[in-house]
């Protein structure tokens, strides 16, 4: 039997396949964050992540009669997410900003939180110099928390290409990171 979770998420698509635009908008509300994190993570413009999302909600419903409960509908709703992200950064190939990739500075002194936002400024140059595909999969994986199954089917590639891409995201980071870590170290 699914878990209660799972299972109001599918009465609710049910209701949405049905018409029910309401159960639709509870969809919607469920995911619109994480929708728009994954966009912004892949793209680093907060406009384009918004506007993107939007267009993958609005494919979500013209296409929501031929969704399957194969796999959550966060994760359908990622790749077509996903896919609008990537079209949009081959047709503008200009990336601006991305959220912080490292946990924020609370509590810290005046300079923590300078060396704190230097490392977030620095990492965050790092993920955007990664090309889009293999981004992707680093953000799907490291900051979205998703399996590598669930990477390949929201990409649709297959789990080698997932685990290939993963493993070039890394090593590109570690040697772009490499300078300022040992820096840091000094």
């Amino acid at each position: 039997m699914p878990a209660p979770v799972a299972q109001d998420e599918w009465r609710l698509v049910t209701q949405a396949q049905r018409g029910d635009q309401e159960a639709f908008g509870e969809l919607i509300r469920r995911n619109q964050e994480q929708v728009i994190g994954l966009v912004y993570r892949l793209c680093g413009d907060m406009e384009l992540a918004e506007d993107a999302a939007q267009e993958a909600f609005l494919r979500a419903w013209q296409h929501l009669p031929s969704y399957r409960p194969d796999a959550p509908f966060k994760n359908w709703l990622y790749r077509i997410a996903a896919n609008i992200a990537l079209s949009a950064l081959r047709r503008e190939r200009a990336m601006t900003d991305i959220d912080d990739l490292l946990p924020a500075a609370s509590d810290e002194e005046p300079e923590d939180e300078t060396e704190a936002s230097e490392r977030r400024e620095y990492v965050r140059r790092a993920v955007l110099a990664l090309p889009a595909a293999s981004r992707a999969v680093l953000v799907l994986r490291e900051y979205e928390g998703l399996s590598y199954r669930e990477i390949a089917e929201v990409l649709n590639i297959p789990i080698g290409t997932v685990m290939s891409r993963l493993n070039y995201a890394r090593s590109k980071l570690r040697e772009s990171l490499a300078p300022y870590l040992q820096a840091e170290g000094e």
